[in-house]
């Protein structure tokens, strides 16, 4: 039940939050007095004073009061048409909606306002120093750190990109809302853009009508990047670098990036077959092509800014010997029938082109097209025009029609055709519509004709507006190197630049072809194809600065950039791969059969490793060309040839989901080696980049008790430990899960199992002395793992956050983290400062092997607490599916991939996300408390009360598990849980729900005594304080859903009552900060 308050436990001026909820509550009342009408708005604030009183009385504990208050509400709801019904879900749900945004405003200006904010750089680095830490210690440990942040798509964002952007604009005009400086007339019509904001929002249909794509969800990623995460990072490692120089001397390395970024978004295919090879190729080429056109605006940015003359003698040297290749080539150029470039030299040379004695009438319109009677042969893009506009254009223009990226998730990209055909396809050009255009080498030739046909028409035009070089007055050492900089990266000015046309085919253009599954023949010379080389002439700018005098300057915006191309490299974010064990098993099977060696999976672990050893030690490929397989093999087997064709420089890991044996991890080497030896030999030349990292995620229970032993087990294999020695740097990687653990065993038992096996994967590495990096695989609530970010890190076992960690954000936490830069800056810091800590000052141990028993016996009793509820009582599985609405949930189209693993409507085939979601809606929390109360209970009845007590405040695994427990009791509410078994579960089932809320209050009471506190949340007033304030909006929310599913499951085939209840889904979302 992660609150996205709880990260950073600020103290805040309810003051002035109560003054921004009042502005914006008052401005809402006044759209919807005009949109709804004064008699249904008056209904609006009789049911929130009706809920706001109840919740007083109930604070007070005259509860008798209090039920009698929202009897009344319920009563009035349930007499409601659903057209009021469905207004009065929308108007609450948006009034939690611009709470949030508020209460995510007064955090960012309590940071702001801090001189010194707790866990920052400065904080920390302090108190290491203090401790006695030494300057140099401190220096290393900060630049060796390795900090990887995976943004995945797991299902739990559930308001529209639209609506998510409308928020970001509130925030921002709350922000400048702030200004001491704002006269009369500026602030009214300030007010005037919030109307227009909230208006808008209220016009805006809440929900998605159609599923996203798996490409829709990368992309949502990668406007992250670019609308926040760009901005953020090169301000987080100021804050990192001017925190060292305070305190130890010394700045922090330009190219030095304690934090990385990686992403599932197109990569995870566990249980999704929405996520095929073609998605995962074109999601890892739209990343090279979006870094490469945020590269391009910096570039553009920088050429204005360097204007100086002043420069170092190398650099010099290099500008020079760039305006001569340019004098040159401009000659030769104005001799037409010399080629251009060397791989278009026939083209040329039969043409025999004469210089042209007016500008071409194509000269203006985009590559590749050829105009004649205002026809194009040739599919122009065209990009539905203003409803999105990237936040941190610096050109001031809009996005290139072109731009695959910059497109509302909502809308199809249209492709127009010369002969007026228009056709709908998804935002990247190998995301069309089928392509019925294939190119031979004949049409190919001519394609490129025309194209460089129409740029010389450019260039000539070009000419007459710009000088000839040695006719410039002066020369700018900097715009000419990164003129030359941009002309590798993009296409378009390339004919600018006499020589450089011979790097036609740049970056950007290749990466386009490569979409457009176009042939693309490239010399490496012609563009950008690692970070290194982008950073070499960046880094020669920027010595040359220094020794010239300007430091200054060189630490300015050139210092950001360079930053950014070590942190995003060419990438922006490295594609993990996710595949279930049991599919590369499958494949596996296929191939034995075919070669008559027999059926793999029937084969026991020894037989497997043995036949993956003497594989994996050959130099032959073992998957035969000729080989005919299922369909769900080849998909398989292509993910793999696509991870060989672009290797480790555009791919993460690959991650094998439902590990548990040695020979899970050695399949996928196995398949990964099979297809590079494949592609290497098509290609005739090494595949490029590396091998990917191959990572075991333990996920149930079982697996988990297992994971050292399989560690163990690898490590012991002689190929495989010269594999990780050689390849990966002696680096080996595990994944734990805490989703399907929790689901598996209950919150409670899966922390300590996850405990423990981290334990034993550090220790079994440590064996064969090879360093871990611990993934972990956590989700936004924390019945799936999630919980505050500081808080998590500091918790773990002793030895297992050594300078590593990898670490999901899933869902709505990737917008609630990094939506904003402010945000995300702060999010980073703490990243930063929680693994150092965690790193140089490592958590306690258990004081005692008898707290490690206690555990045991808590875990023991928990986990049989609740698996004798969820999976061994016949009546659960009814009871979760009449009061919860976890069936309705599919209608939300918040995700690419289906609700369930597999066709079966059980528990254990349930995602986790579905689980906790719908838990969630009925506040009732089930799955984070249920038989942590019955533990907690049987250890102090044998008399140790006094052992937990110690501790939980000595041990902080044990007190972070019990606070994030008593967080989640602290935002469940029994008497609208119990509304929903009153209305909606059969008689026969009613007890099993009071069972149950007896439970909650059991477990309330034994985690209040083991923590000392009166009352539930009393170490976090804040986040009480923002939970009451939601309440009276809240409970009439779930209040409505009870009303509308006791409908809806009447009259299952109303379109319009289904709306409802995805509408009030949503406000208790938002009023609960979290989904699943």
């Amino acid at each position: 039940m992660t609150d996205t308050t709880d990260d950073i436990a600020e103290e805040i001026s309810f003051q002035s939050f109560d003054d921004d909820c009042r502005l914006l509550g008052s401005l809402l009342n006044d759209v919807l007095q005009r949109e709804v009408g004064s008699n249904f708005m008056e209904k609006v604030e009789r049911n929130r004073v009706l809920a706001q009183s109840a919740c007083t009385m109930r604070a007070s504990g005259i509860e008798d009061t209090a039920e009698l208050l929202e009897k009344q509400l319920i009563s009035e709801i349930s007499d409601m048409t659903l057209e009021e019904a469905f207004t009065l879900a929308r108007a609450f749900s948006h009034y939690l909606n611009l709470m949030g945004i508020a209460e995510t405003h007064h955090r960012l200006r309590k940071a702001r306002n801090m001189a010194h904010m707790s866990r920052s750089c400065d904080d920390i680095f302090n108190q290491l120093l203090q401790s006695g830490v030494s300057p140099e210690e401190l220096y290393n440990a900060v630049c060796k750190q390795e900090v990887e942040i995976v943004l995945t798509a797991h299902p739990t964002q559930i308001n529209r990109r639209t609506l998510q952007y409308k928020h970001i604009r509130i925030a921002h005009l709350l922000d400048y809302n702030d200004r001491p400086d704002l006269g009369y007339e500026d602030r009214e019509m300030l007010i005037e853009d919030l109307v227009r904001e909230i208006t808008s929002i209220w016009q805006t249909d809440e929900l998605r009508r159609q599923k996203p794509t798996a490409v829709d969800e990368a992309r949502a990623g990668l406007n992250i990047v670019e609308q926040s995460l760009w901005r953020a990072v090169p301000h987080y490692l100021r804050r990192v670098s001017n925190a060292l120089k305070k305190h130890t001397g010394k700045s922090l390395p330009l190219t030095c990036t304690p934090i990385k970024f990686g992403s599932w978004m197109g990569g995870d295919r566990d249980g999704n077959p929405n996520v095929t090879a073609e998605v995962t190729r074109e999601v890892a080429l739209l990343s090279r092509w979006m870094a490469i056109d945020l590269y391009i605006r910096e570039v553009d940015s920088l050429r204005f800014e360097l204007s100086m003359n002043r420069c170092s003698d190398s650099l010099s040297r290099l500008a020079h010997e760039i305006i001569e290749k340019e004098t040159s080539s401009v000659d030769r150029s104005e001799s037409w029938n010399e080629p251009l470039n060397r791989s278009q030299s026939k083209t040329y040379s039969q043409s025999g082109a004469a210089l042209p004695s007016k500008l071409p009438e194509g000269a203006y319109l985009p590559s590749c097209t050829e105009c004649k009677d205002g026809e194009s042969k040739y599919p122009k893009l065209e990009c539905p025009g203003t409803d999105y506009m990237p936040l941190n254009r610096q050109d001031g223009k809009a996005a290139s029609s072109s731009n695959p990226l910059f497109q509302d998730s909502d809308k199809n990209l249209c492709i127009t055709y010369g002969n007026g055909t228009v056709a709908n396809s998804s935002y990247s050009p190998s995301a069309s519509t089928p392509r019925t255009v294939s190119f031979s080498s004949g049409q190919l030739l001519s394609q490129r004709k025309l194209f460089a046909e129409s740029q010389m028409g450019r260039s000539s035009f070009k000419k007459l507006l710009e000088p000839s070089l040695p006719q410039r007055p002066g020369i700018a050492p900097y715009r000419i190197v990164l003129g030359n900089v941009k002309d590798k990266l993009d296409i378009k000015n390339a004919f600018f630049h006499g020589d450089l046309a011979e790097k036609l085919m740049k970056t950007q253009r290749r990466l386009e072809l490569l979409l457009e599954d176009l042939p693309c023949e490239h010399d490496a010379r012609d563009y950008y194809e690692t970070a290194d080389e982008l950073l070499e002439p960046l880094l020669m700018c920027y010595e040359s600065l220094q020794s010239s005098g300007s430091g200054i300057l060189a630490d300015g915006r050139l210092a950001d950039l360079i930053r950014r191309v070590a942190t995003f490299r060419m990438v922006l974010m490295k594609l993990d791969l996710r595949q279930e064990s049991a599919r590369h098993a499958e494949t596996l099977d296929a191939i034995t059969s075919y070669l008559d060696m027999g059926i793999y999976s029937e084969w026991d672990e020894e037989k497997k490793l043995d036949f993956l050893s003497r594989e994996l030690k050959g130099k032959r490929p073992l998957v035969p060309p000729t080989i005919k397989v299922a369909a769900d093999v080849k998909e398989v087997l292509d993910t793999f040839r696509v991870a060989a064709t672009l290797g480790s420089d555009s791919f993460g890991a690959y991650v094998i989901s439902m590990a548990s044996n040695a020979s899970d991890v050695l399949a996928v080497e196995l398949l990964q080696k099979d297809a590079r030896l494949a592609v290497s030999g098509e290609l005739g030349r090494p595949c490029s980049g590396g091998a990917l990292r191959v990572v075991p995620l333990f996920e149930t229970v079982k697996d988990l008790r297992g994971a050292g032993a399989v560690i163990r087990k690898l490590l012991s294999i002689d190929w495989y430990r010269e594999h990780i020695i050689k390849n990966h740097n002696g680096h080996q990687e595990v994944m734990v899960g805490y989703s399907d653990s929790g689901k598996d065993a209950g919150r409670f038992t899966a922390a300590w199992e996850l405990y423990k096996a981290q334990e034993d994967v550090v220790a079994a590495c440590n064996e064969y002395g090879i360093k871990v990096t611990l993934f972990h695989g956590r989700g936004g609530s924390i019945g799936r793992g999630g919980g505050p970010t500081y808080l998590a890190i500091q918790s773990q076992p002793p030895g297992s956050v050594m300078g590593t960690l990898r670490s999901t954000e899933q869902g709505e936490m990737v917008q609630a983290k990094f939506g904003l830069p402010q945000t995300a800056v702060r999010q980073l810091e703490v990243y930063t400062t929680a693994v150092l800590l965690a790193t140089m000052r490592p958590p306690l141990p258990p004081r005692e092997e008898k707290w490690r028993n206690l555990m045991e016996e808590i875990s023991k009793i928990s986990c049989q607490s609740y698996r004798s509820t969820v999976y061994e009582n016949p009546e659960f599985l009814a009871y979760f599916q009449e009061a919860t609405p976890q069936a309705e949930l599919g209608f939300l189209n918040i995700g690419s991939r289906p609700t369930r693993r597999k066709n079966s409507t059980g528990i254990g085939h349930l995602r986790a996300i579905p689980w906790v979601f719908a838990w969630t809606q009925t506040r009732f929390v089930l799955p984070v408390w249920l038989g942590v109360g019955s533990g907690l209970k049987g250890v102090c009845e044998k008399g140790h009360k006094e052992d937990l007590i110690a501790m939980y405040k000595e041990w902080p695994f044990f007190q972070s598990t019990i606070d994030l427990i008593e967080m989640v009791l602290g935002k469940a509410d029994i008497p609208i849980a119990k509304l929903y078994d009153e209305v909606l579960v059969s008689p026969s089932r009613q007890e099993l729900g009071a069972e149950l809320r007896r439970e909650l209050m059991t477990t309330e009471k034994y985690v209040l005594a083991v923590t000392g506190h009166e009352k539930l949340s009393q170490n976090n007033r804040i986040l009480r304080r923002l939970i009451e304030s939601r309440l009276p909006f809240l409970n009439p929310m779930n209040m409505l859903q009870v009303e509308i599913l006791k409908r809806l499951r009447r009259d299952d085939d109303n379109a319009k009552l289904r709306d409802a209840l995805l509408i009030t889904i949503n406000g208790i979302a938002a009023g609960m900060r979290n989904t699943g």
